[in-house]
């Protein structure tokens, strides 16, 4: 498939279903191959990232520098794209942000996705329709890209809310949860990691690899990047890019609490968790 190059000077984090294969981590000055195999560095002390998902904490590595989930009790599904002919191509991320709605990105669900399987592993839900923000232009600086799956059935896993009291902090610590790679190409298992915010934009979040950092790779798209409001672990922004390697570029998520993004997810899940 063709991965569209963002205007973030990244890609999207779609991760190819044929033959298995992740996508190749496009930076500005070209492409690199899948991420390094650094030495491995623990969630950072006090941060709980399976938590935050409502997933128990299982052994192994993360996201990249984080810790694999138990996604069975989880709020972060893996959702496998289909195309017109009901072949799975490529996968992504999301969260589930009400009994029936789960938040993505946009460019998941670009053509030529034609159907969604929301996946738990131990379940797995068609989709009954989806929708991108109007707002989704690729490569403009303006780009909001979000979208919101619509399970046929009731998704039956806890919901997480999405951000509406506040603004994040540079400097904040995060969690970051997807199915994407992780500091050895592996895939296909949810993790979840602790990082810092590092900028904030009205349009995107932005995150710096740091080494002792999680980072965001191949098939993360569309996860979350939580942050915490009371206690609570709630929805900042939805992941979208990545500059230059997993292990060395620029995380980017979309900010939830632009206004375009926030009324678009409202009005297609009016019904969305929110704190």
């Amino acid at each position: 498939m063709v991965y569209h190059v963002s205007r973030r000077c990244g890609v999207p984090l779609f991760l190819a279903g044929l033959g298995l294969a992740a996508a190749l981590v496009i930076g500005c000055g070209g492409a690199s191959s899948s991420p390094a195999s650094p030495t491995p560095t623990p969630v950072p002390s006090g941060v709980n990232a399976c938590g935050a998902i409502s997933g128990a904490s299982a052994s192994g590595l993360a996201i990249v520098n984080g810790a694999s989930c138990t996604p069975g009790t989880a709020s972060v599904p893996i959702l496998y794209l289909k195309d017109s002919g009901g072949t799975w191509f490529a996968s992504c991320s999301g969260t589930v942000i009400s009994s029936t709605a789960v938040l993505t990105a946009a460019h998941c669900l670009a053509p030529p996705t034609a159907s969604i399987n929301i996946s738990f592993q131990t379940k797995e839900i068609p989709s009954a329709s989806f929708a991108a923000s109007p707002d989704y232009n690729g490569t403009a600086s303006n780009s909001i890209d979000v979208g919101v799956v619509i399970a046929s059935a009731p998704i039956g896993q806890p919901i997480v809310p999405i951000l509406s009291s506040r603004d994040p902090i540079v400097g904040e610590p995060v969690v970051i949860a997807g199915w994407g790679q992780d500091l050895f190409g592996q895939t296909f298992v949810l993790r979840a990691g602790a990082t810092t915010l590092s900028q904030i934009g009205s349009v995107d979040l932005l995150a710096q690899y740091g080494g002792s950092s999680a980072s965001v790779c191949a098939g993360d798209s569309g996860g979350p990047l939580l942050v915490s409001v009371g206690g609570t672990w709630t929805i900042a922004g939805v992941t979208s890019a990545v500059s230059g390697a997993c292990v060395a570029g620029t995380n980017y998520f979309t900010n939830i609490r632009n206004a375009s993004a926030r009324a678009f997810v409202l009005s297609q899940a009016p019904d969305a968790a929110q704190r």
